[in-house]
């Protein structure tokens, strides 16, 4: 069907692999020759060609040479696996990161993970504008596809990153203090690498993100929680922590912190910036969900000018989670041997995704991008509160900005969650939010279940069960 929306070779593959699936085509059947096909098909023989090597790549037909192509017989176990039903979402006898990053990632038609999504709606964000970059980018890079990038990152993209950074106020030369990542997770690895060895106190945050934990654990650090409040960490806390167990690293969200969604008050960064100097620990300001802030946030890669603080960001969040772009900012010495970790785990990272979020930033789209996310997200934010306070729970200190509510549901949330889990729902207990997996009341929810009734009629047959409905 030529003015069919498939091309001629998709419908030519597509419907072999039917008559195969079917067994019209049984294993071990000579397809026709290419020459033949064509006519019969009414094509030309390049459309054959292109049709067999998609059945080939499919591992429905196999390429024998000098006698033609024939039908691949099925196997046992790979017949197995496809039939295979999906994970259960039950937890194990314990509550774990892993277990919460598995449901994350596992395919089902469940009503999806109000706590735990750290993603917002494909269509609250710009499809459209990130895939025109994608082929603008497509059009225009032909032989560098084939080429290792620059181990540091792509230098026009290393060069707009540090006319934004420098027009926040934060000192990064994009040959000096720049290095691209794939995402703000492989930055804070790469420090990890550098800095934890096997015993060494790592200062973070209570409640803090969960992965963090996990990736810090496995290089055999010793974590310590340092309680946040509203305005920051605990000062009092942290230099009694600091001068006890003399860290190597604090890392800490500055701007729009996860779970709470709450932002450094000036004071409080001054105070960390001077016990950092006094204790002689580095800093890492986690900057992941900043550009959710409407403004004015306080960062400490800009009080500090990359001394002592290394600053990690991405564009991921906003623009695309398959986008696995990132950046960390240091001062030379340490971004060099930064760039050297990266060199001996993976040389580059990937330069396509690079330009096309370059693309992106010198288009221009990218600041009005923002705001327009900004504004969504608030208001979602304030009618998930709302709701949340309808169905009983509370919500100490309400969240300046971001996409997280971090709510008290009046028990102990990871048995919450748990029964959550056997309903095919998704929560993200505060026990996994605290280094020390303390039992907690908390629970994280996206605001991107703003607009999901289905949610919000689960959650309140859950909770109304568990007492926490407020009739």
């Amino acid at each position: 069907m030529r003015q069919a929306d498939a091309s001629l070779v998709t419908q030519l593959a597509d419907g072999l692999a039917r008559r195969i699936d079917e067994q019209g085509l049984r294993p071990g059947t000579r397809l026709p020759s290419i020459r033949k096909m064509a006519e019969q098909s009414g094509v030309s023989r390049f459309t054959v060609v292109e049709a067999y090597d998609r059945l080939v790549a499919r591992g429905l037909v196999q390429s024998r040479r000098g006698a033609g192509f024939f039908v691949r017989a099925r196997s046992g176990p790979l017949a197995a696996v496809a039939a295979a039903p999906a994970t259960s979402l039950a937890p194990p006898a314990r509550i774990d990161i892993a277990w919460l990053l598995r449901s994350m990632f596992r395919e089902t038609s469940s009503l999806g993970m109000p706590g735990g999504a750290g993603l917002l709606p494909a269509d609250w964000l710009d499809p459209d504008m990130v895939a025109g970059a994608v082929r603008a980018v497509g059009r225009s890079v032909r032989a560098n596809l084939v080429s290792y990038g620059h181990p540091q990152g792509f230098a026009p993209l290393r060069q707009q990153i540090a006319a934004s950074l420098q027009n926040d106020g934060v000192p990064a030369h994009p040959e000096l203090n720049l290095l691209t990542t794939n995402g703000v997770t492989h930055g804070l690895d790469l420090i990890a690498r550098h800095f934890v060895k096997p015993g060494d106190t790592v200062l973070v945050e209570d409640p803090a993100w969960f992965v963090i934990f996990g990736r810090l654990a496995a290089f055999g650090a010793r974590l310590i929680g340092v309680p946040r409040g509203p305005d920051g960490p605990d000062i009092a806390q942290l230099e009694q922590l600091a001068a006890e167990h003399k860290p190597k690293l604090f890392i800490i969200n500055s701007a729009v912190h996860n779970p709470t969604g709450h932002t450094l008050s000036a004071g409080v960064a001054y105070d960390i910036l001077r016990i950092a100097e006094r204790h002689d620990f580095v800093i890492v300001e986690d900057d992941t969900y900043g550009e959710l802030h409407p403004g004015g946030a306080m960062k400490l890669a800009v009080l500090d000018r990359l001394n002592r603080v290394i600053l990690v960001s991405g564009y991921s969040k906003m623009l695309a989670a398959s986008l696995r772009v990132g950046y960390v900012a240091a001062n030379p010495d340490i971004l060099q041997k930064l760039a050297d970790l990266k060199m001996l785990a993976g040389l580059t990272s990937p330069e396509l995704g690079e330009r096309v979020i370059h693309r992106v930033l010198m288009e221009g789209q990218y600041r009005r991008h923002i705001e327009r996310v900004r504004a969504r997200v608030d208001e979602a934010r304030q009618r998930c509160l709302k709701t949340l306070l309808k169905l009983g729970l509370t919500v100490p200190h309400e969240p300046n900005a971001g996409m997280f509510v971090w709510a008290d549901c009046g028990r102990d949330s990871e048995v919450l969650a748990r029964e959550a889990a056997d309903q095919g729902m998704l929560l993200a207990p505060g026990t996994l939010f605290s280094p020390s997996q303390a039992p907690s009341k908390m629970l994280r929810f996206s605001v991107s279940i703003a607009d999901d009734r289905r949610i919000w009629t689960q959650l309140e047959k859950l909770f109304a069960q568990n007492g926490s409905y407020n009739q």
